[in-house]
């Protein structure tokens, strides 16, 4: 996966339309937030996200590094979170995902620490 189709999954994740993000990911993806407990597949997933979109103003990636051995894309980013009182907040997360020969991502995992996010 090339740098470009990095971007291009940022780039999703950051339009906030969980739509979007869905047509990246085969019928049968997981995804896996943290601790939560796994979306399975891509309905899930979309209300996944349109659920967490509901509670933030929006947010914004920055690429530090990613890495791709054979299908697993490993990312590291800078994440800015617009919180519904209009601050932001910012938080480093890593992101790993697999992709299917099809271009199509099977697999999403989030590791991020959002309490700064939510923080009174």
């Amino acid at each position: 996966m090339s740098d470009d189709a990095v971007r291009r999954v940022f780039r999703s994740v950051d339009s906030f339309d969980p739509d979007e993000f869905g047509r990246l990911l085969a019928e049968d993806a997981t995804m896996v937030f943290g601790n939560a407990e796994p979306l399975v597949g891509r309905e899930a997933i979309v209300a996944g996200l349109r659920e967490f979109y509901s509670t933030i103003g929006g947010l914004q990636h920055r690429i530090v590094r990613n890495w791709q051995v054979d299908a697993d894309v490993i990312a590291e980013t800078e994440v800015t979170y617009r919180r519904l009182d209009g601050k932001d907040a910012s938080a480093v997360a890593v992101s790993i995902w697999r992709t299917r020969d099809d271009g199509l991502i099977s697999d999403y995992r989030i590791f991020v620490d959002l309490a700064p996010v939510y923080a009174v």
